[in-house]
């Protein structure tokens, strides 16, 4: 709990597996409620099991791209705990590996869909509970990827929609002041996941070579999260890159 003893209430969407879960994983670790909302129940059932936080953890399936579905999932966190403090807007896709020219229609909106589009929608909502609620206000973590900067070769669908979610962050941040809602975004690069899992053997570069890359723990953008959720509402860390420090990224091409 924080130094008010007051319980701090959270929702990470994509908690079920890899960022997501580990940052619900740290926030339960530093005393907050949290809701953890993904597709599958299965995943997120076990993320609550094994932190042990018993009914500090509240698994509740979600589509993000449904909107009803949405409006759901806070519903049951304000049902559940009251309020919500701070929602990591997380869930996403990498959309699949293909040249730009063969990207197809529906490969595009599927990613367009969830990285965008969904996190547009539990930022909407978020605002809707965050105003309304007393104390007023919260924050509002968006997860954009230092792809949001840089891209990588065929990742077209990928990269535009991190780089509009830099966008969103900055018109929610500007449209959250009057509601004290703090707006912020974490850039992440390498971390440890079954995402990055598959770029073991090697991983496209922009020269059109295929290099491994360094990892860093997931663990740190737990770390991360939890350090920005920490800051008092007149306080923001807009943007937070944490990465493996040896990966190509400054320089990268």
């Amino acid at each position: 709990m924080n130094a008010s003893n007051t319980p701090r209430v959270a929702i990470v969407t994509g908690a079920g597996s890899g960022i997501g879960k580990a940052v619900a994983q740290a926030l339960l670790g530093d005393g907050w409620l949290v809701v953890l909302a993904g597709r599958r129940a299965e995943p997120l059932q076990a993320v609550a099991q094994a932190s042990g936080a018993g009914a500090r953890a509240l698994a509740v399936p979600t589509d993000v791209t449904d909107p009803a579905a949405v409006t759901a999932l806070f519903d049951r966190a304000v049902a559940a705990f009251g309020r919500v403090d701070l929602l990591f807007n997380n869930a996403g896709i990498s959309g699949p590996p293909k040249l730009l020219e063969d990207l197809t229609p529906q490969d595009w909106r599927g990613v367009v869909d969830v990285n965008l589009t969904g996190m547009f929608l539990c930022l909407q909502a978020a605002f809707r509970v965050m105003k309304a609620q007393t104390p007023r206000g919260g924050r509002i973590i968006n997860n954009g990827s230092i792809s949001a900067t840089t891209p990588r070769p065929n990742s077209i669908a990928y990269t535009a929609t991190k780089h509009a979610v830099t966008g969103l962050t900055k018109a929610a941040s500007l449209d959250g002041r009057k509601y004290d809602i703090a707006v912020g975004q974490i850039d992440i690069g390498n971390a440890a996941t079954d995402m990055t899992r598959r770029m073991a053997a090697g991983i496209l570069q922009a020269n059109g070579q295929t290099a491994v890359e360094p990892v860093m723990d997931v663990a740190n953008v737990g770390r991360s999260i939890v350090y920005m959720a920490s800051l008092p509402l007149d306080a923001n860390v807009m943007f937070h890159t944490v990465m493996a420090t040896q990966m190509p990224f400054a320089g990268r091409g």
